[in-house]
């Protein structure tokens, strides 16, 4: 019996080692390695002086972080409930559909999720040009005049969850789509026998069962939105930039446009940390109330 255990032990190590490996050099190195430059001056390369919590404390007093933090949550506010709601919708009346039709609106929902982000920038700003682009054509009789969304800092947030709801719900609607089709259909077919209303068959049969899945969907769009980047910097390009500052911003511009390494890898800890606690606080909250 011992020897059939350690022969297991062995083997399981001998597996799970090379993914260790890679975690340990491409994850757990890189974030110790950041943590010691928190506490240093140094640049983006080169090494620093150690300065102990002078980082920490200036972060606490940076008024542009505490922007950019701000900024960050109001994107989250806007992007992770409401994406998953209409990911969700989506999802609800694509299974309704069959065969070609189906397959065909199931792509052109996804289809935006696959292209890169200078694509993406590009449609959205041909689409949004205060000149000619479509979208002009909706608000102006709705404001009375043009507005240059991106350079209008009430819009750009929205604006910005729009495009990324947009960009990036493509994953989301799989997932419930795979959920769905989980779901036994002898479910539906009793509570139809029972004259339930469909009403009634989304609120006891799909939702509780679709919570996991609902879970899954809200913890991987905080965490992506919590490190939204790409489509705020584009747009904020020769505007105000500091108004329109998240955090990943915040860093990217203290270390390759300032040189300042041991700032941006104070911020970076800041938003590891924020990122661990709201993403494991609210996986176990909506799991729990799951459970109940």
């Amino acid at each position: 019996m011992r020897r059939n255990r350690v022969t297991e032990y062995a083997t399981a190590a001998v597996l799970v080692a090379p993914f260790v490996a890679i975690f340990g050099w491409m994850f757990i190195y890189p974030t110790i390695q950041m943590v010691f430059l928190s506490f240093t001056n140094a640049p983006l390369i080169g090494n620093g002086v150690w300065v102990g919590f002078e980082n920490y404390i200036r972060m606490f007093q940076d008024r542009i972080f505490w922007n950019a933090v701000w900024n960050t949550s109001y994107f989250v506010l806007l992007t992770v409930v409401p994406g998953t709601a209409i990911a969700l919708a989506i999802a609800l009346m694509v299974t309704r559909l069959k065969g070609r039709t189906q397959s065909l609106i199931l792509a052109a929902f996804f289809l935006p999720y696959v292209l890169p982000i200078t694509v993406v920038y590009l449609i959205w700003d041909w689409l949004t040009n205060f000149q000619f682009g479509l979208i002009q054509y909706v608000i102006e009789p709705i404001m009375g005049k043009r507005i240059n969304i991106w350079r209008t800092i009430p819009w750009f947030m929205p604006s910005a969850a729009i495009l990324t709801i947009w960009w990036t719900n493509g994953f989301s609607i799989l997932l419930f789509l795979a959920g769905l089709r989980n779901i036994p259909r002898d479910l539906y077919e009793a509570a139809a026998l029972d004259n339930a209303s469909r009403w009634q068959m989304f609120r006891s049969i799909t939702w509780p069962l679709l919570w996991p899945v609902t879970v899954l969907c809200l913890t991987i769009q905080l965490i992506l939105q919590l490190k939204i980047f790409d489509q705020v910097y584009l747009f904020a390009q020769g505007g105000r930039t500091q108004a329109t500052m998240v955090l990943v911003q915040y860093i990217y511009e203290q270390a390759f446009q300032k040189n300042s390494g041991g700032y941006a890898a104070t911020i970076s800890v800041a938003l590891f940390v924020i990122v661990v606690i709201f993403s494991v606080l609210q996986y176990q909250v909506l799991r729990v109330r799951g459970e109940k």
